[in-house]
């Protein structure tokens, strides 16, 4: 499968955004898929992760309650919803998916990689 993450852009605190991964190739569903983000000088960080079939969901605690992570099959997409955005949510998001059972929060753990979207929070 081949992954597209793409509705990045500029926006001010409090503001939403909604990043979409547009999967190729294979079907999304068959996939474990989540978010990674990356700031300037540090890591690459866990936002949201989904498991195969929607089997569970997964979230960073600095997201959770404003980030939702969804999949519609129908457009072989997974989304990550994100809302009340504050500047420490800028970065750039990456989606990445993997084969196997399981929700995972490790950048080691998946296999497949998009390229990233770049997402600025104004304050």
């Amino acid at each position: 499968v081949q992954l597209q993450a793409s509705g990045g852009g500029l926006v001010q605190s409090g503001d939403s955004l909604r990043l979409s991964c547009a999967a190729s190739g294979r079907t999304i569903s068959n996939y474990a898929v989540g978010w990674f983000r990356q700031a300037p000088g540090k890591e690459r960080e866990f936002v949201a992760g989904l498991g195969r079939n929607g089997s569970g969901t997964r979230y960073a605690d600095s997201v959770k309650g404003r980030f939702t992570i969804s999949r519609d099959t129908t457009r072989n997409t997974v989304y990550l919803q994100m809302t009340s955005l504050k500047s420490e949510d800028t970065a750039v998001y990456y989606c990445a998916a993997d084969i196997h059972l399981g929700v995972f929060i490790y950048p080691g753990e998946y296999d497949i990689w998009g390229q990233g979207t770049q997402v600025t929070v104004s304050s």
